[in-house]
C-alpha cells in the first residue's frame, strides 16, 4: 500500500502537471492479490499479483479525455497527464458536463483488516486441503478458488478533493462434482478468519450428495425456494440493468420513484458504510458514498447519482456518491446492495411449499429484455423437487426466464439471516426467499 501521505504526494505531483486544464482529476490505486486455484481435488495454481496504477482525468472546457499508466515517476506520471490532455483535446464537447465534484466530508469506516491482508499461501492451502479432503471422502471431485486482495484506493482533484482508504477482502468458492451431480457453496468476507472451510465443504458436498440421479420434470411455473446465491444473482442484474440515475435519465429504467414496483416485504438500500457487507467511505470521484433507500416497501425511492448525473438534472445535491472509475458508460451504480431480511427460516419456507422447486444458484445467466427487467439462465449444483414440505428428490436443471420484479412481488417469505456475495461491483447481502409462480421455460435432457 502507498499510505495516505505517498499518495496525497503523487496525487498533488500529477496535478501540477495538469495546469493548463479545465479542472483534473487523479486516481490511484494499489492492490496485493493472492489466489489459490484447485481442480480434480487437488491445488493447480498459486498466483500473486503486486498492481499500482494511475488515472488522470482532464477537463478542457467541455471536452474530457482519461489516461491510465502504471508508472508513478515523475517521467510516468506527466506522461499520464499529457496523454489525457491529448485525448480530450480530440474529443466531441460534452454539453451535459458540468463540473467534477468539490471536496466534501466522508465518514471514517474500518474497509480494511490486517489480518486478510498478511493471509499466507499456506492459509489458503489449508483451507484448500480440508475441501478437497471432505469431496475425496465422498467419492466426489473438488474444483474451486480461493482468493484474497488488499490495497488502498486515493482520489484527488484540481478543486480541492482528496480522499484515502485502503480496503481488503477475502472469498472462498468451490463446485463439488460426482457423475450426475454437483454441489456449490462460497463464502465472503471483507476479514478473512471469517471465512470456515469445514462448512463451506459441508454445504457443498452435501448438495452433490442429495442432486445423485436427478430426475426429468416439466418446465412451467412453480412455487420456489430460491437460496441466496440465486436472489444475489437477480439483485445484482437488476441493478446492471436499470438501478442508476443514467439508466432514469435515458428512458430504459423500471424505476418509477414514489410507485410500487415490488411486494410489500421487498426493502432494498444501498449501504457503503455498513460493515456486514465490503465497506468504503467514497466513490470514485472522491465524494462520500451516502446511504441510500433504492426500494422501501416496494415503492420505488431514489437511484444512485454520482456528479455527472445529478449535475445534468441541474440539482448537485443529487450526487449520493455511486461513480465508477472514469471512463464510465454505465453511469453511477449501487455497489453495496442489501436486502432486507424477513422473518422465516428456510425450514419454515419449505413447509409452506406442497409442490415446487428448491434452486442452490443460477448459471450463463443474461438479460432477455431490459423492460420489464426479464433473465434468462440455467439453474444450477443443486435443485431439487420439493413436495408437501419436504425436499423429496433431485432435478434436472431448468432454464428460466422471468421478469425480476415480478418475482420480486411475488415473494412471499424471506429469510431472518442473510449472506454477502461477491457482486459485479462490490458486495450484496440478502436473504433467500419463497417466491410463488416462477418461470422455468424449459429443462435439461441429461
Amino acid at each position: 500500500m502507498l499510505g495516505d501521505k505517498e499518495a496525497k504526494r503523487i496525487i498533488d505531483e500529477a496535478l501540477g502537471y495538469a495546469k493548463e486544464a479545465t479542472q483534473a482529476e487523479v486516481m490511484l490505486n494499489t492492490e496485493e492479490s493472492a489466489l489459490t486455484r484447485f481442480a480434480n481435488s487437488y491445488i493447480h495454481q498459486n498466483v500473486a499479483e503486486s498492481n499500482t496504477r494511475v488515472s488522470v482525468r482532464i477537463v478542457l472546457g467541455k471536452k474530457i479525455g482519461v489516461a491510465g499508466s502504471n508508472d508513478l515517476s515523475s517521467e510516468g506520471l506527466r506522461k499520464a497527464v499529457e496523454n489525457a490532455m491529448t485525448i480530450a483535446g480530440f474529443q466531441q464537447e460534452n454539453p451535459d458536463f458540468v463540473s467534477l465534484p468539490g471536496p466534501a466530508p466522508y465518514e471514517n469506516v474500518n474497509s480494511y483488516n490486517q489480518e486478510t491482508a498478511n493471509a499466507s499461501p499456506e492459509l489458503r492451502a489449508d483451507a484448500v486441503e480440508v475441501v478437497c479432503k471432505k469431496a475425496k471422502a465422498a467419492g466426489l471431485v473438488a474444483s474451486g478458488a480461493f482468493e484474497i486482495a488488499s490495497g488502498d484506493i486515493a482520489v484527488g482533484n484540481s478543486l480541492g478533493v482528496f480522499a484515502y482508504a485502503p480496503y481488503s477482502n477475502a472469498a472462498i468458492s468451490t463446485v463439488i462434482m460426482g457423475d450426475d451431480s454437483s454441489g456449490w457453496a462460497d463464502y465472503a468476507s471483507s476479514k478473512v478468519s471469517d471465512i470456515n472451510a469445514e462448512a463451506v465443504a459441508d454445504e457443498a458436498v452435501g448438495k452433490a450428495v442429495r442432486s445423485r440421479n436427478p430426475q426429468r420434470m416439466e418446465p412451467g411455473d412453480y412455487d420456489v425456494i430460491l437460496e441466496e446465491y440465486a436472489v444475489a444473482d437477480m439483485l445484482d442484474y437488476l441493478n446492471f440493468i436499470g438501478i442508476g440515475a443514467q439508466a432514469l435519465q435515458e428512458g430504459r429504467s423500471f424505476m418509477k420513484l414514489g410507485e410500487k414496483i415490488t411486494g410489500d416485504n421487498i426493502t432494498i438500500t444501498d449501504d457503503a458504510l455498513d460493515p456486514a457487507g465490503f465497506p468504503f467511505p467514497f466513490d470514485f470521484e472522491g465524494y462520500p458514498r451516502q446511504k441510500l433507500t433504492i426500494i422501501e416497501n416496494g415503492v420505488a425511492r431514489n437511484v444512485p447519482y454520482d456528479s455527472y448525473t445529478a449535475n445534468r438534472e441541474g440539482k448537485p445535491e443529487l450526487n449520493n456518491g455511486h461513480a465508477l472509475p472514469a471512463p464510465n458508460t454505465y453511469g453511477p451504480i449501487a455497489i453495496n446492495l442489501f436486502i432486507a431480511p424477513g422473518n422465516s427460516s428456510k425450514q419454515e419456507m419449505l413447509k409452506q411449499v406442497q409442490h415446487g422447486v428448491w434452486v442452490t444458484r443460477f448459471h450463463y445467466v443474461n438479460v432477455s429484455r431490459p423492460l420489464p427487467p426479464t433473465l434468462t439462465g440455467m439453474t444450477r449444483d443443486g435443485t431439487f423437487l420439493i413436495e408437501n414440505g419436504d425436499i423429496s428428490k433431485p432435478l434436472r436443471n431448468f432454464r428460466f426466464t422471468q421478469d425480476i420484479l415480478a418475482a420480486f412481488a411475488n415473494a412471499e417469505a424471506i429469510s431472518r439471516t442473510t449472506k454477502l456475495q461477491k457482486g459485479f461491483f462490490g458486495g450484496t447481502t440478502v436473504p433467500a426467499m419463497l417466491i410463488r409462480g416462477f418461470h422455468f421455460s424449459g429443462v435439461t435432457e441429461f
